[in-house]
């Protein structure tokens, strides 16, 4: 428990170092955005913004994750970071469509647009991003809430570079309508990356199974148990990125001691840990119970 709450505070300490970069480029690619008359600076800056909200939501869940479970939160708040990931990814959408109308509104009225003030504010904001995505990017392989937020920069760098050059085009071939068009190709980017996070998020909350596990190979693997005739009643669930749960009834071919079917159960444990990487596994031992034998059974 001590590794797991020491490794939380650095990826706690790494999301405030975060937040306060994109505060300071957000405020000032704000300001910039007003005086050169930028949509996709404009739009650099609010992605920036939703940024913070990400990482401050990240943040957050990341503290939370770290209380010890209660009587009355027996699973303590491990799916905070699940619901973080969701805000995150679903805020990632809803700007980039907001940005696409804006662009749109824009594009038959190309505006002249200060192009220094754009090229020196989307370099700055690409020094943060990049600074601030390299910061968190090992924890964003294991973790949905910061893979959410690594997201959230690495997409802000992409769009960065697409003002960057931008900028430079419009200094030198006073090409102002480029402005939108970039605009709505970083919220077309923004659309695709957001929503495979999205899908998965959802995936999670609605207790789906995950996707590397199949059903039917657990049934066939806790079947060459001994004493186990039947494998019914099964549920299958993610908790967050890490703990997937399992409950299910075993139905046993002979009316065995208590202490034999311990150590049935305990191999069945141990077979959905090492084989299928559940974490958590909860086996009901039957025989001659009169109930429902089905494998997947509606329990509503």
């Amino acid at each position: 428990m001590g590794a797991e709450h020491n490794h939380g505070n650095i990826k706690g300490k790494k999301l405030g170092i975060s937040i306060l970069l994109n505060i300071l480029i957000t405020v000032a690619q704000g300001i910039g955005a007003l005086v050169s008359g930028s949509l996709s600076l404009l739009s650099d800056a609010l992605h920036n913004f939703s940024d913070v909200i990400a990482l401050i939501i990240s943040y957050i869940a990341e503290t939370l994750t770290q209380k010890e479970a209660t009587p009355q939160q027996t699973f303590g708040y491990k799916r905070a970071e699940v619901i973080a990931a969701l805000i995150n990814a679903a805020s990632l959408i809803a700007i980039a469509l907001m940005l696409i109308k804006e662009a749109i509104i824009r594009f038959n009225e190309p505006a002249v647009i200060d192009s220094l003030t754009v090229i020196v504010l989307a370099a700055l904001s690409i020094l943060v991003n990049g600074g601030s995505a390299f910061l968190i990017k090992n924890e964003a392989k294991e973790n949905m809430n910061m893979k959410s937020a690594y997201l959230h920069l690495l997409s802000d760098l992409i769009s960065s570079v697409a003002v960057l050059v931008g900028g430079i085009c419009m200094s030198y071939f006073q090409v102002f309508w480029i402005d939108s068009l970039l605009s709505i190709g970083i919220a077309i980017y923004l659309i695709i990356s957001a929503l495979g996070l999205l899908i998965k998020t959802l995936k999670v909350l609605m207790q789906f199974t995950p996707s590397h596990i199949q059903p039917d190979d657990i049934q066939e693997a806790l079947l060459e148990l001994p004493y186990i005739s039947n494998l019914h009643h099964l549920h299958i669930w993610q908790l967050n990125d890490k703990d997937i749960h399992l409950e299910a009834h075993l139905d046993f071919s002979k009316d065995i001691k208590l202490s034999e079917v311990s150590k049935v159960i305990e191999r069945a444990n141990t077979v959905l840990q090492d084989k299928f990487n559940i974490s958590h596994s909860l086996l009901q031992p039957e025989f001659g119970v009169q109930d429902s034998k089905t494998f997947i059974v509606d329990d509503s």
